[in-house]
């Protein structure tokens, strides 16, 4: 029998916000949903080795209550106290959120037509709108969450000149709870950089069609590197240690690892939206791409994404070993 009062109540005067937001995840059917005082967690996996995490803080809605009790907690023992987990559809979701027709900012990761694809296209910028400014979005809609106990369907309610729609999003028994392990202790490179210099960067390496992308980060020239290689050829890009193109450089030794390029690509949209990016790899090559996005009003959020790296080819291994004696020897000679 549902409680009187619901568990979970939130009110947003901007649903297209909150698309926008949960769109940047949209490369697998289910998102984890936790929800918390502090506000809405939506996780998206594939496989366990890319995973995407909205955080909608609570301050982002003009109306937040949470209001857990001890029988709705969750009922293992490693669970965090004062939350409760569930899966929904976020295909579903989003489609939802398009019942009144959110404008959707367009995608420039194929649109080689765009005057503002490519390296030399970000210097051309001026324009300080936000991708969540009246301008881009439009009038905004009225949205409610709420969520009446444990096993309920999420309801959506929403509201916009005058006329309201109701629907109710099943909810499923969550399959995972634990993120990608990244070792914060053990970073083996940590970059602040322009989201666009990112997003850019990866659109011109997307031109020879590539299987894998090679990210390679040293102490020394070159310091930052980006290369491909694809049935049309083979790109680098490099980035050099000038604070106007890496605000943060923390590399301590050189390291180099391969990804999954259709992985990346499932970031591209938040590379677009965002106005930072926080790179961040571990000593097992397991990347973070945290993007800042800058919202109306003067609010951020930030969306990470993990990615696990491919494993060496064969060669590749013995090579960097190689490089690493050599570097030894050299810094042994000095």
């Amino acid at each position: 029998m549902t409680a009187e009062r619901p568990l979970f109540t939130a009110v947003s005067s901007s649903v297209r916000q909150l698309f926008q937001l949960l769109k940047c995840i949209n490369f697998a059917q289910k998102a984890h949903v936790r929800i918390s005082s502090e506000g809405l967690r939506f996780a998206v996996e594939e496989s366990r080795v890319i995973q995407g995490i909205v955080f909608l803080e609570h301050a982002l809605f003009s109306s937040y209550i949470y209001s857990a009790s001890t029988v709705e907690q969750a009922e293992d023992d490693d669970d965090d106290d004062n939350t409760v987990a569930f899966q929904i559809s976020l295909t579903a979701l989003l489609e939802t959120f398009q019942i009144f027709g959110v404008n959707d900012v367009k995608d420039r990761w194929t649109s080689r037509e765009s005057a503002y694809s490519g390296i030399a296209g970000s210097l051309a910028r001026g324009s300080s709108a936000t991708p969540f400014g009246n301008r881009a979005l439009g009038v905004t809609g009225m949205c409610r969450l709420s969520y009446a106990a444990k096993g309920e369907p999420l309801c959506v309610v929403l509201e916009e000149s005058g006329i309201t729609t109701t629907c109710e999003m099943v909810t499923y028994e969550p399959e995972y709870r634990d993120e990608i392990p990244l070792q914060r202790d053990a970073l083996a490179l940590k970059i602040i950089m322009r989201s666009h210099w990112l997003y850019d960067a990866f659109t011109e390496l997307s031109s020879t069609s590539p299987s894998r992308l090679t990210l390679e980060a040293s102490p020394s020239a070159p310091y930052l590197v980006f290369s491909s290689t694809g049935p049309l050829g083979s790109a680098t890009i490099e980035f050099s240690k000038d604070q106007q193109l890496l605000e943060t450089f923390q590399v301590p030794k050189r390291t180099i690892n391969s990804y999954k390029h259709s992985l990346i690509k499932a970031a591209s949209r938040a590379m677009q939206l965002a106005t930072k990016v926080s790179i961040r790899g571990d000593e097992q090559g397991v990347l973070s791409l945290q993007f800042m996005i800058e919202l109306e009003g003067g609010g951020v959020s930030f969306i990470d994404f993990r990615f696990v790296p491919l494993l060496p080819e064969e060669g590749e291994e013995d090579e960097d070993n190689e490089e690493g004696h050599d570097d030894d020897m050299d810094e042994a000679a000095v």
